[in-house]
């Protein structure tokens, strides 16, 4: 028995837009909810993770528009203004020369404007760190997903290939490989290519921080593979690839989202401590990780200089982390959050 558009008499039911975890009220039309829709729910209730969603978003709006901020800002990464130092070489004025012409100063010595420079080093960080994390993810998830699933002789490969790549220690590995290549490429006195560190540095990324993925990934086919589905795909005849890339793919995707949103503050805190160490991104290319560098040597002088670029890249890494936490216990239904 119905009650007009009201649906069953007496029957409490749910709204798609309910708070989760409360009761229906009676009248409402029942409306199930997929995992994904529950996660968006809690995750849309996490004030956390609007916080850090809406930082992230200004953060890589002002990476993306960095030549239309360039333009309507009327001043380049590479533009000098000496005029603004003095005879030391310091800026003019209060907080390393912050005026409303240089909304952050200007930089000693080479008389950079520090606003724009930290625009562009956002930038290349973000390009860097999101390219590296989305091929890291990839190759993780092909590995781990046929390691877990063939098992046997192509996971002990798979797995061994896995703990030497682990056994590798990467800063140690950057310092002999790095100058090698670039040796390799360039010689003594031919100008580097602006495009080649950040190719390089990535390159050096995937093939160190596939491992975490795979292993994850590995461990939860390990747990899918003898599910009904996929025992009902081998049995009506589907191939390996269908069950690796139609079955059990789509039942990973919230460890591989979390996987990828924390990956992305360790990647950019790794190319930041590669250019602060002198073998990631060299001049004239801006980055956060060369520009703390360069104002260690002013840290006296200057101490405004060294805490711009600081508190820019911290801020950068604690939002990435903020959301992927947030993530995290939204995918998680058993998160009380």
């Amino acid at each position: 028995m119905t009650d007009g558009a009201t649906g069953p008499v007496g029957l409490a039911v749910a709204s798609p837009d309910d708070p989760v975890g409360e009761q229906p009220s009676a009248g409402k039309v029942i409306v199930g909810r997929s995992p994904g829709q529950l996660a968006w729910l809690r995750l849309k209730r996490d004030r956390t993770a609007w916080a850090s969603g809406i930082a992230l978003a200004v953060f890589a709006l002002a990476a993306l528009t960095a030549p239309l901020i360039e333009r309507l800002y009327g001043k380049g990464p590479l533009d000098r203004f000496t005029d603004k130092l003095d005879r030391n070489g310091n800026p003019l004025g209060y907080l390393g020369g912050i005026s409303a012409e240089h909304w952050l100063g200007v930089q000693p010595r080479l008389g950079r404007d520090i606003f724009i420079q930290i625009v562009y080093g956002m930038r290349t960080s973000l390009i860097v760190a999101l390219t590296a994390a989305l091929l890291t993810i990839v190759l993780g998830v092909v590995i781990g997903i046929v390691a877990g699933y063939l098992g046997g002789k192509v996971d002990a490969v798979l797995s061994w290939l896995t703990d030497l790549t682990l056994a590798f220690p990467f800063y140690i590995f950057c310092f002999a490989f790095v100058p090698i290549a670039v040796a390799q490429r360039y010689g003594p006195t031919d100008q580097e290519a602006s495009w080649f560190r950040p190719l390089l540095l990535i390159i050096v990324f995937v093939l160190f921080n596939w491992t975490y993925s795979a292993r994850l990934v590995r461990g939860q086919v390990l747990t899918l593979r003898e599910r009904e589905f996929v025992e009902a795909a081998r049995a009506s005849g589907a191939r390996v690839g269908h069950v690796l890339f139609k079955q059990l793919l789509p039942n990973l995707w919230a460890p591989i989202l979390v996987t990828f949103s924390l990956n992305v503050p360790a990647l950019i805190t790794a190319e930041a401590a590669l250019s602060f160490l002198g073998i990631g991104i060299l001049e004239p290319t801006p980055d956060l990780g060369r520009l703390i560098s360069d104002s260690v040597n002013y840290i006296r002088d200057d101490p405004a200089f060294t805490l711009t670029g600081g508190i820019t890249l911290f801020a950068l890494v604690l939002a990435f982390n903020l959301f992927g936490d947030s993530l995290r216990d939204a995918l998680d239904p058993k998160s009380d959050r």
